[in-house]
């Protein structure tokens, strides 16, 4: 493919995570800076179904680089994995000269982009979206610094109430299939004790930290929780389970929920989305295609789509080793 991508859309997909405004914002000020035409498609890859597309502009970015969620909605399409919708997806953007699509979102979007290109030959760049960190060939995807900011700043305020009513407190958190997020937050946040999917703990061993805890001294104690912990059904059966085994606690659970998806974006969210919009838009001119963007050693790399959906990010083993000290 040559140089000559005169329009190319963006669109958001899949969870919404902080800084996808800000990456919006950067494709759209990248494409005006070549002198390329932008298309917002509004809620993913259903409003490409639906020809909801709108011309974007500089200006039209101004003042969303602080905003959580998506300016551009997001939706999961079911029709959008039949052949029957990609190929009125297709027709939508043909009809609106839109001739590349960047995608910013998770390995369920990038996968849908692969499919579409595999069809129809339409260059397509990932930017990786969601506060899960679950995406190969990144170390954070957008909205991932963000919601562990939100998490530590949650069990800070949770840790006063465990202190003074001397009360353990589970704390769960997002992340049902990997454990960045309560790993990170559970260290930044002096957590008791941390469980992830990674690492089966085990309930007895559970136990066992919780009572070395209390000979030691603690009055309260955080455990923080992944929502993918494969240590029990649920948080509220480890509760139970706890309960039964440890009397001399008072047991309460928090399940942050969705306040860990919405926010302000931080600064290094805010920088990264600025820095991955460059690197997709000026990937499209330089004919590259199937590829997501990321950041590996603190520069901006392209890593293939599928290796992206196919790969796994691998939990920090020191950072396991780090928390277990902490711990003690």
């Amino acid at each position: 493919m040559s140089k000559t991508i005169k329009k190319i859309g963006v669109l958001t997909s899949g969870g919404d995570s902080p800084g996808m405004n800000a990456a919006i914002r950067s494709v759209v000020r990248t494409c005006a800076y070549h002198n390329i035409e932008c298309i917002g498609i509004y809620r993913g890859y259903q409003g490409m179904i639906e020809g909801d597309f709108k011309e974007m502009g500089p200006r039209s970015v101004n003042n969303i680089i602080n905003k959580g969620g998506t300016i551009l909605k997001s939706a999961r399409s079911k029709e959008f994995m039949t052949e029957e919708g990609r190929k009125k997806a297709h027709s939508n953007l043909s009809a609106a000269g839109v001739e590349a699509l960047v995608v910013i979102g998770g390995d369920g979007s990038f996968t849908g982009g692969l499919v579409f290109n595999k069809e129809y030959g339409f260059p397509i760049i990932g930017i990786p979206g969601t506060i899960d960190n679950d995406i190969f060939g990144t170390t954070h995807t957008l909205g991932y610094d963000t919601a562990l900011n939100t998490v530590v700043e949650a069990i800070d305020k949770i840790r006063d109430t465990a202190s003074s009513h001397n009360r353990l407190f589970f704390v769960e958190v997002m992340g049902r299939d990997a454990g960045h997020i309560a790993l990170n937050a559970g260290i930044g946040a002096g957590a008791e004790e941390i469980l992830i999917p990674e690492e089966d703990l085990g309930l007895d061993r559970l136990l066992e930290s919780l009572r070395k805890s209390k000979l030691s001294g603690k009055s309260s104690s955080i455990v923080v929780i992944a929502e993918g912990d494969k240590i029990g059904k649920n948080v509220f059966e480890l509760k139970d389970y706890v309960e039964e085994n440890m009397p001399e606690y008072d047991v309460r659970v928090s399940v942050l929920g969705h306040m860990q998806r919405g926010g302000a974006p931080s600064c290094f969210d805010r920088v990264l989305a600025s820095r991955l919009g460059v690197k997709a838009v000026e990937s499209i001119l330089d004919g590259k295609s199937n590829y997501m963007v990321g950041l590996l050693n603190d520069k901006i790399e392209l890593t293939p789509l599928e290796q992206a959906i196919k790969g796994h990010s691998q939990i920090d083993r020191e950072l396991l080793r780090v928390s277990d000290i902490m711990t003690t």
